[in-house]
């Protein structure tokens, strides 16, 4: 439904009179969220714009920017330059594990997408070079990906390789993900260290995560080892943070 044409709902549904007192954003953004949880507008549906969705319930455009926003600030509707506004395709959720997102967005029954960005040999800054165990300055790989689920922007990924894996081809990333080309080379991945986080996004995460100026964004950093406590890679991500999210259980001792 990627750009497609717009949801038209009864305006009986979206302005339910079962709270006739309430006021109006407040009914629309209940008859809004009502048609996204009981599937009426299913994911990736387009709502219709502001200025006709304000002319034919007869209410005023504000009205409906604010029910809206409520809506997105709850994480149902996303708004996407150039398509307009579109309810979420599902959050993804993802246990603490050694796995890649490629992996969890397939397991979760979503379309893993991947835009290479960059793919070069530079030299290893010294945060780099330490993570990775290699020489200062010595040549590394850096790839810089857009992953998608299901065509909407998910997450800016930065990874560096170190030399011996610096063959991959941007056909792998696209196809199998980092781990997948990883393994196909008989890197057996077994544990990593890893801290999350949250900052602003910069104006370039931004832009490729359909998000405003200085948004937050949830971030990852891992450094992975093989069987052979070599570390294989160490990754910067960014996830947009009304689409992605990390779980945990934790244990009493």
């Amino acid at each position: 439904m990627e750009g497609g044409e717009a949801v038209i709902l009864p305006v009986e549904q979206l302005l339910p009179d079962r709270a006739p007192l309430a006021t109006l954003w407040v009914r629309l953004a209940a008859g809004l969220e009502d048609a996204v949880t009981s599937g009426a507008l299913p994911p990736g549906a387009r709502l219709e714009n502001e200025i006709a969705l304000s002319e034919r319930l007869g209410v005023s455009r504000p009205t409906v920017r604010r029910a809206i926003q409520e809506l997105v600030d709850k994480g149902l509707l996303v708004r996407r330059r150039g398509i307009g506004t579109q309810v979420v395709h599902g959050s993804v959720a993802r246990q603490i594990e050694l796995t890649s997102l490629f992996d969890d967005l397939a397991s979760a029954g979503k379309v893993p997408g991947t835009r290479v960005l960059e793919l070069a040999k530079v030299p290893a800054t010294p945060l780099v070079a330490t993570q990775l165990g290699v020489a200062p300055e010595a040549e590394v790989l850096r790839i810089r990906r857009l992953r998608l689920a299901d065509d909407v922007p998910l997450a800016v990924l930065q990874n560096y390789l170190p030399p011996a894996l610096a063959d991959l081809d941007e056909q792998e990333l696209a196809d199998a993900g980092l781990y997948g080309g990883l393994r196909s080379r008989g890197v057996v991945l077994r544990v990593a260290r890893q801290r999350i986080g949250a900052r602003k996004a910069t104006n370039e995460e931004a832009r490729l995560l359909d998000l405003t100026r200085g948004a937050p964004v949830l971030t990852m950093d891992r450094t992975a080892y093989d069987a052979d406590g070599a570390a294989v890679e160490y990754g910067h991500h960014c996830y947009r943070p009304d689409l992605y999210s990390f779980e945990m259980t934790l244990v009493d001792r």
